[in-house]
């Protein structure tokens, strides 16, 4: 090999993405990839630098405050601090070649190398199915589905938006841009990396051995099949879809998108639940999530969810109306959000999901901070999930945990308080839009006793044959669309009666904490009006 080639070789290993396992295949067993110790070691040196960077970012107005008192701030320092970086930089740089020597001198990364370079040249499906025989780094997989390519200028689909409520402090216009300034540093710092922990680096760089683990488990037992979606905003999202077609059974033709929780991956995530059931199953992660990039702000998930949809009708085949979405946790925004926009898909299911984020912000931040939490939520992480659901005429389940501790804004002392769960109030607001007549000021008292205590003790004070008798004798005469008015001659007993008959029809109980897995016995199809 000439020594032009052996350097390009070496470039070509530097700028390549990390390797992390060789999955089996009909004559393999999988395996994980080793690097030499030129590699490890080169490794570890960069990863030291990236987190110490990482670290010295977020703790900025530290660090300022120390270099500030010890005088790097002058000449001199500067100078002194300018050699620092200069060095640091060099050691960086150094590390970033050694690594890829290491790299080119290893058989097994060369051999990926080479896979990977002739899938990016000519994405034939024989050299797709050879790529997907590795795990690595999801930055360098290729796209596999792009949203502009079925939305284009002419035929561009319009999108359904909850209009967003406005947020002041009452204060004066000297004030109030002030206050929308800090508000939105809050978003943009801790605020979302609170709501959404998953997306930052520090659990993505703990949770990278687990992923990778789960996932090669997914791939090579499950037979999961990994493409990147790339979303209307150029994020690209890592998605897992587990085709089960042609196995025994109806459940196998329709798709469920799963949405995962604030630190939920499809790899350790809600996915196990419908593919337990016995349904295709179309995983994928938040925008900064393991393999996605971007963000997790509202606009970044519904371009995510949206594109993700798009995936499973135009590439995958699926019709709307064999899609449904199950949603776990802070899911439930991007589920009820792609539930607005698509109401011809097959049902939706929310587990341990609230009605907004706002209350959960408010219980768990200094009341002092009480303003600045609703200007900043409403404003930059409006999770309004109860207005967009509402939209949604399909068939819905919402799973209440009995147990739950996230999405309850009051506790006991000896535990969560059951009618806290802001689950329940999802449940009011839907049942009010689509049964104005049964459900209002008049029954709410009723409805908000039956929830504050577990559905299973409770399942014989209300006549369930009498509400069928009176929903089917409405629909013969009407139809099953929402909102549905019956009720409008009914006697205050008879509401009250209906009112618990649909609210058990509409939610389910898990004797759990949030973050047990969802059994799938819990997973069916939806009640409706017709059934």
């Amino acid at each position: 090999m000439s020594l032009i080639r052996q350097i390009y070789n070496i470039y070509r290993c530097c700028r390549g993405p990390r390797l992390f396992r060789k999955h089996s295949d009909d004559t393999h067993q999988g395996k994980a990839y080793v690097p030499n110790i030129v590699e490890s070691g080169a490794d570890k040196v960069i990863n030291v630098i990236r987190f110490c960077y990482s670290f010295s970012y977020w703790t900025s107005p530290v660090v300022l405050t120390i270099l500030y008192r010890r005088g790097y701030f002058t000449q001199e320092g500067g100078k002194t601090l300018l050699g620092y970086v200069l060095s640091i930089s060099f050691v960086y740089g150094l590390a970033y070649m050694i690594r890829g020597m290491g790299r080119a001198y290893n058989a097994d990364y060369t051999l990926f190398l080479e896979v990977l370079l002739a899938a990016e040249k000519s994405c034939t499906p024989q050299n797709r199915k050879m790529l997907a025989g590795f795990d690595f780094e999801f930055w360098g997989w290729p796209i596999d589905f792009k949203w502009s390519d079925v939305n284009n200028r002419e035929v561009k689909r319009t999108k359904i938006q909850v209009p967003k409520s406005s947020a002041t402090l009452g204060l004066s216009k000297v004030f109030h841009y002030p206050a929308t300034l800090v508000s939105y540093m809050c978003a943009h710092t801790f605020g979302r990396r609170m709501m959404y922990p998953g997306a930052t680096a520090l659990m993505n760089t703990l949770l990278e051995p687990t992923l990778c683990q789960n996932r090669s488990k997914l791939i090579e037992e499950k037979h999961g099949i990994r493409a990147k979606v790339q979303t209307e905003d150029k994020n690209e999202i890592d998605t897992l879809f587990f085709d089960r077609r042609n196995s025994v059974g109806s459940n196998g033709k329709t798709v469920v998108i799963c949405c995962e929780g604030n630190a939920g991956f499809y790899e350790i995530g809600c996915t196990v639940t419908p593919m337990e059931a016995g349904y295709s199953v179309l995983g994928w992660n938040h925008p900064g999530f393991a393999g996605s990039s971007g963000a997790p702000l509202p606009d970044q998930e519904q371009s995510a969810i949206d594109s993700v949809i798009q995936y499973a009708i135009h590439k995958l085949g699926f019709m709307p109306d064999n899609i449904a979405l199950f949603a776990w946790s802070i899911g439930g925004y991007s589920a009820t959000w792609a539930a607005m926009n698509y109401p011809d898909i097959s049902f939706v299911i929310l587990d341990a999901t609230f009605d907004h984020v706002l209350p959960l912000a408010e219980a768990r931040m200094p009341k002092s901070f009480n303003s600045i939490t609703k200007l900043t939520i409403n404003n930059y992480l409006n999770l309004e999930n109860s207005e967009q659901l509402c939209r949604y005429p399909g068939p819905i389940l919402l799973i209440r945990r009995l147990e739950d501790e996230m999405i309850t804004t009051q506790g006991d002392g000896r535990g969560t308080v059951l009618e806290s769960n802001r689950g329940n109030y999802l449940l009011q607001h839907l049942l009010q839009y689509r049964y104005p007549n049964i459900v209002d000021e008049t029954t709410f008292s009723v409805l908000s006793r039956w929830l504050s205590k577990p559905i299973s003790q409770q399942e014989d004070i209300f006549d369930g044959d009498l509400c069928l008798s009176q929903i089917k004798s409405y629909i013969n005469e009407n139809s099953e669309s929402f909102p549905c008015l019956i009720g409008e001659s009914f006697t205050q007993e008879e509401k009250e009666n209906m009112t618990l008959f649909l609210a058990s029809k509409y939610m389910s109980e898990f004797n759990s904490t949030h973050c047990s897995p969802l059994p799938s016995a819990l997973f069916h199809r939806p009640w409706t009006l017709g059934m």
